[in-house]
């Protein structure tokens, strides 16, 4: 079927925390909101379908995974990423950020060192610090608007004592989706330093060809044993808030260690809604997901074309994958305060200020552009206006 993701759905009133919490969060009640990470479109119409069905049986008790969910799982991996994972290898969480959470208390101790690679996601500093762990920053090196990993200064950190690693493919904010080279010689330190790695790997696949996504587990049979990969549906087919993710660890003593952790929290019960659209959306959703990535490439577009011809002064960082725009803002001439207050003020634009992602995130913003191309446009035009402002 044809999927309309031109569509406007009003979200208002929903307990999005995208469109009914931004000025409880940042303080811009009126912007347009862009930037927490999931879209603004339908899911798969047979999640939809599937939702309302189990919603007319009206009993709604505790769940277990079925094989019919781990067998959705399997043949999603496979047939999309060539990855034959077993059945026993899945652990399930409510979240990519609970499954990191587990993982810095299964393999490391309070005051442990772990290595993250920034600008990065925020709650990956928040839940190293709140679990009593110390964050060591490996920065990326922005060449000529392209990220890549420092490998001389993470052998450097490596060095000095770090317990755990935390890679993030594809990469939120930067958007680059690694190599296999790169990922080798990533994989390859950490099994020199003896390091286990946690992959968060939830945007695997939103990517743009010609770059293709490979899990480092995949890559080696010592990578395999020596990573954590974590995965969900939720960016893929805008299904976050019925909080379901599965993690991939073959190590069995690995996974031991992570599901008595989960055990020990008590969290080890599915949810009804969560698996089930899970389940339909990796069965049935690859249509979606094809015309999906056919609109994102579509919205990129128009940002890079309206920011080369309006806006010159914000450079796009190229996005091999996500659907979250890094731009370049260092040209405005604005400290990192002014800068923030300049899109929510000025341009009247909830987006993510580039300093939460690290202090090499400075002069930067991340927009969300999934969404219908016209609210994207709308969004391009309060920014061109802003900017035209600063001149003024």
């Amino acid at each position: 079927m044809k999927y309309d993701f031109d569509q406007i759905i009003e979200r208002r009133d929903t307990a999005s925390i995208k469109w009914d919490f931004a000025h409880a969060f940042l303080g811009c009640g009126d912007a347009l909101p862009m930037w927490v990470a999931d879209m603004d479109f339908l899911c798969p119409q047979p999640v939809i379908n599937a939702l309302v069905e189990r919603s007319r049986h009206g009993i709604f008790g505790y769940s277990g995974n079925t094989d019919s969910f781990y067998k959705a799982i399997i043949g999603w991996m496979n047939r999309r990423h060539g990855w034959a994972v077993e059945k026993e290898w899945i652990s399930t969480t409510p979240g990519v950020i609970p499954a990191l959470a587990f993982s810095i208390i299964a393999y490391t101790n309070p005051g442990d060192r772990v290595l993250i690679q920034t600008p990065v996601y925020r709650p990956f500093f928040e839940v190293i610090e709140a679990n009593g762990r110390v964050v060591v920053e490996n920065p990326l090196i922005n060449d000529i608007d392209r990220y890549e990993m420092d490998f001389a200064d993470m052998e450097a950190k490596l060095s000095q004592g770090i317990s755990l690693a935390i890679l993030c493919n594809p990469h939120n904010p930067v958007g680059r989706v690694w190599t296999e080279e790169e990922l080798r010689k990533f994989g390859e330190l950490c099994l020199a330093h003896n390091v286990p790695v946690i992959s968060d790997d939830i945007h695997y696949d939103i990517v743009f060809k010609p770059h293709r996504y490979r899990s480092l587990a995949t890559l080696d049979e010592r990578f395999k044993s020596n990573t954590i990969s974590c995965y969900a549906p939720s960016k893929t087919f805008n299904l976050a808030g019925l909080s379901t993710s599965f993690i991939v660890i073959p190590n069995g003593e690995m996974r031991e260690k992570f599901d008595q952790v989960r055990f020990q929290t008590g969290v080890y019960i599915g949810n009804l809604y969560g698996t089930l659209g899970l389940e339909k959306a990796y069965e049935e959703g690859e249509e979606w997901l094809e015309q999906l990535l056919d609109y994102l490439r579509n919205n990129l577009k128009i940002i890079r074309e309206y920011l080369q011809e309006n806006i010159p002064q914000i450079k796009l960082i190229e996005p091999e994958g996500t659907y979250l725009a890094w731009l370049d803002c260092r040209a405005l001439w604005l400290t990192d305060a002014e800068l923030e207050k300049f899109w929510f003020e000025k341009a009247k634009i909830a987006h993510d200020p580039g300093t939460i992602f690290g202090t090499n995130g400075s002069g930067f913003a991340r927009l969300n552009f999934a969404c219908p191309a016209s609210v994207l446009i709308t969004a391009l035009d309060r920014l061109k206006w802003a900017v035209k402002g600063l001149n003024e």
